[in-house]
């Protein structure tokens, strides 16, 4: 009796679904590659735009005749090649002009980075800032939609990194974008985002960690690309008495386990004595040959700076950050997260004399 050929959903034989599969890997590459191509294209296009208007509208050093040149030029391409020229397209070649070199579009095009990248970009004066958020962008493999929602929602002021003098920011960036290198100081901030968890206005810690476990996509979202979930209430045995840690991730950039623990209310000077004894434990016990030392990470409701100051945890691996249930008002946020960089960098300028 002849053996019967096995037909998959669509028809097609297994013995070809090899053949399938190549042919779909080619065509799926081929796109890929004109899509990068495309956007690469699209790129230097519109930069190399702003660069030539640019140079004209410098070159008469008038305002006012800089404006005229571009409603006009947007006037006659609308008419020569159709809609997708108009003023404000022009204008943000020209910005790009102005803010990005030749040798920084090149490099965002080979890092896949979008024009509409490159737009949310230019909306950054600071360029520190807009560096930083160029390099995340590219490590952790933003959309542009997740990049205006990490400037939208202050990202970069809430890392130490801000706090750093723009000296050291510029070598940690420049290692960032050198090596892929990671420091606690991009990784950690000094507040974390948790309004998707849904929590009541009263709720126990054990309803925050269990809140967390239940949406942990948002919040490894919340906390950066690179954690992964290793355990809950891990129990650790010291002379025969059982502690529990709240919550034990995994940082795959940093090389580190991530200790978590969740506190309501203010940070208090003890939770600095609990975190070091789990994270001497983990260190002795659980660290592996090609790990980097454990940190800790204590979540408060509240914040009080001063403390954490005083006890310089920032300069060691235990990090201390404030977590918001509901999104704080963007405008008090803003002011407290800029007075706290403007403090800090006065203390390094006072510790360097």
């Amino acid at each position: 009796m002849a053996k019967k050929t096995v037909q998959n959903s669509k028809g097609f034989s297994a013995d070809r679904q090899e053949l399938l599969a190549d042919v779909c890997g080619i065509i799926d590459n081929s796109r890929y590659k004109i899509a990068t191509t495309v956007n690469a294209e699209v790129c230097y296009m519109n930069w190399h735009i702003g660069k030539r208007i640019k140079e004209d509208v410098l070159y008469n050093q008038r305002a006012e005749y800089g404006k005229e040149i571009i409603k006009t030029l947007a006037e006659s391409l609308t008419t020569r090649y159709g809609k997708g020229w108009s003023i404000y397209k022009l204008q943000h070649c020209v910005r790009s002009a102005y803010i990005f070199t030749e040798d920084e579009i090149q490099y965002a095009v080979r890092t896949q980075l979008t024009w509409t990248h490159l737009r949310s970009l230019m909306s950054i004066e600071d360029a520190l800032k807009r560096a930083f958020y160029m390099q995340m962008t590219r490590i952790e493999r933003w959309d542009t939609r997740m990049l205006d929602e990490k400037i939208d929602q202050m990202f970069y002021e809430r890392t130490a990194l801000s706090r750093k003098p723009e000296e050291l920011i510029k070598q940690e960036l420049q290692q960032l974008k050198d090596n892929d290198t990671l420091s606690p100081d991009v990784v950690f901030r000094s507040s974390y985002f948790l309004e998707t968890l849904g929590l009541a206005d009263t709720y126990s810690e054990k309803d925050l960690e269990d809140a967390i476990l239940i949406n942990l996509q948002s919040f490894l979202k919340e906390m950066g690309n690179d954690f992964a979930f290793l355990d809950r209430q891990k129990r650790i045995t010291i002379d025969a008495v059982d502690y529990r840690i709240d919550l034990l991730f995994f940082h795959r950039g940093l090389q580190r386990l991530v200790a978590i623990e969740l506190k309501l209310g203010k940070f208090k000077p003890e939770h600095e004595g609990q975190m070091l004894l789990y994270l001497r434990y983990l260190n002795k016990n659980e660290r592996k040959e090609h790990e980097e030392a454990p940190i800790g990470l204590i979540l408060c409701s509240e914040g009080n700076t001063e403390h954490i100051e005083y006890l310089m945890l920032d300069e060691g691996n235990i990090k201390v950050a404030q977590y918001f249930t509901q999104l704080p008002d963007k405008k008090i946020l803003s002011e407290k997260l800029h007075r706290a960089i403007a403090i800090a960098r006065a203390n390094h300028k006072k510790d360097s004399e």
